[in-house]
């Protein structure tokens, strides 16, 4: 995966410490990025999908809900 700066490095660190961590690598900032990135595209384009199936252009809270589940 490129660089993409979608999610923030230090939003990383904060999730991290708020777990419980004391100090967090640079490179578990990293992974958590990735993976959570990974996750929300595909959470977005099956809300994407859920909207375009009701025959609407507008995604809304409760297709990105349903797609989480």
């Amino acid at each position: 995966m490129a660089s993409k700066r979608l999610i923030p490095l230090a939003a990383m660190e904060k999730i991290l410490k708020q777990a419980g961590a004391e100090r967090v690598s640079d490179k578990s900032k990293a992974a958590l990025k990735e993976v959570l990135e990974d996750i929300a595209e595909e959470i977005a384009n099956n809300a994407v999908k859920f909207a375009q199936h009701a025959g609407r252009k507008t995604v809304k809270a409760g297709d990105i809900k349903l797609a989480a589940k």
